[in-house]
């Protein structure tokens, strides 16, 4: 009987939960901006669309971020990378105190958060399940894309109150005590391998371990990106992907708070809401990993995003000073649906792309972030200049339908070229190991 066998829990466990911990801790960041561009405004006078820009550059860096990190993540190891960048993420939210001018909040809140909850982002979360897991991958990658997703959201209540009773800056600093309190954790539980503790994957055998590389990171990326742009399944996930995150991380929210405090309702409720939202996507995305594993992805893809499309065109008219079920409705579907898209599109790479899966999905997680900073910040351009934010929820829910389409566009089973990409990427591991 092997050590691994002898164990009562698999350490794959104790790895994806502390893993689960340090994607909540860098997400407590993340909650910040939706808080406060209110405050921002009215201390500094900046524009939303300045304070939108900053926003955007942090979800276009957070996207872009994630292909090297998974390569990073190769050569250098999962512990060391998380633990780095959960350090580079409480650097830039502490320097935001200190900011009196709006290169700084780019410089803070778009540059170095950024990069840190970047090379956090679902890249880890695939390298992760990669490694550790053969049986319950669905279930697990739905289990820790909830927790990245759902801790951004579950701050916010958090946020909201001691910047309304103490003040943005308290709320910032807030932040950075919860990224630092990750690491100790990190450092001391987080493993790159299981077979460093002389394990398995859970549910595979040492042959399911992926092999150990040691070439260039920036090479590795890059040659992903190279190989997955050869074929259509590449960018019909990424386009997707990208209308994914403009309706979630760029639109609703950066800027459903402000939305409905322009309707009347206080900031407090509204990012209670939001809150709300988080609760439900753990659910959501849990319930969308176990499907995953049992249902066509390509078919899940298509009902969540032709949902969230009609849900959108419905919100507008549910805006107001007085919360009602309506409403409430609405954040129920919403958290169901945030980012139950994860463990299908993860399931497609992993199906299409063999042992690339974990950079070609950060790609992927990279035009899920672009089109993130592109809604974040042509939706306060739109309320800039119309007044409202209607224009962008409509245009929200009309792209959530080109999603469903592109969804379905992807075809069953493996493509030609999928077997080329996996022979690339062993041919890479010997050259490399």
């Amino acid at each position: 009987m092997t050590t691994a066998t002898r164990r009562r829990v698999h350490p794959a466990w104790w790895v994806a939960a502390v893993t689960f911990l340090a994607l909540v801790g860098a997400a407590a960041f993340r909650a910040v901006p939706g808080v406060l561009i209110e405050p921002l405004q009215a201390e500094f006078g900046w524009s939303t669309s300045t304070i939108s820009a900053a926003v955007g550059l942090n979800m276009a860096l957070y996207g872009l971020t994630a292909p090297f990190a998974a390569a990073l993540m190769e050569r250098f190891g999962i512990r060391r990378v998380v633990v780095a960048a959960l350090l580079v993420v409480a650097v830039g939210s502490g320097l935001t105190v200190f900011m009196t001018a709006p290169w700084q909040l780019v410089l803070c809140w778009g540059l170095l958060v950024g990069l840190g909850t970047g090379s956090m982002a679902m890249s880890l979360v695939a390298t992760v399940t990669g490694r550790w897991f053969v049986a319950r991958r669905g279930l697990v990658s739905g289990v820790l894309t909830a927790g990245g997703a759902a801790g951004q959201l579950v701050f916010l209540p958090v946020v909201a109150t001691v910047s309304a009773a103490h003040g943005w800056r308290p709320a910032a600093l807030g932040t950075t005590a919860a990224a630092l309190a990750v690491v100790p954790l990190v450092a001391w539980w987080l493993r790159d391998r299981p077979s460093d503790l002389g394990a398995v994957p859970y549910g595979g055998t040492a042959d399911d371990e992926p092999p150990r590389t040691t070439g260039n990171a920036a090479r590795t990326a890059l040659a992903g990106l190279a190989l997955a742009a050869r074929t259509r399944v590449f960018w019909l996930l990424a386009a997707g992907f990208a209308i994914c995150g403009a309706t979630t991380n760029g639109l609703v929210q950066p800027h459903f708070i402000p939305a409905a405090h322009d309707h009347g309702m206080p900031v407090t409720t509204a990012a209670s809401l939001l809150a709300l939202v988080g609760l439900f996507d753990i659910a959501g995305t849990i319930a969308s990993g176990w499907l995953t594993d049992r249902v066509d992805p390509r078919l899940l893809l298509l009902a969540y995003y032709s949902l969230r499309g009609l849900s959108l065109f419905l919100l507008p008219p549910l805006f107001g000073s007085d919360l009602q079920a309506s409403m409430i409705a609405f954040i129920v579907f919403y958290g169901l649906d945030w980012v139950a898209t994860v463990p299908p599109t993860l399931a497609l790479c992993r199906q299409h792309f063999g042992a690339r899966a974990p950079v070609v999905f950060g790609w992927v997680f990279a035009s899920h972030q672009l089109g993130s900073a592109a809604a974040a910040y042509s939706a306060g351009v739109v309320r800039d200049v119309t007044g409202s934010y209607d224009g962008a929820w409509y245009g929200a829910a009309l792209l959530c339908l080109v999603a469903a389409g592109l969804s379905v566009a992807i075809r069953r089973g493996r493509p030609a070229a999928a077997p080329a990409v996996q022979e690339a990427a062993a041919t890479d591991a010997v050259v490399q190991g």
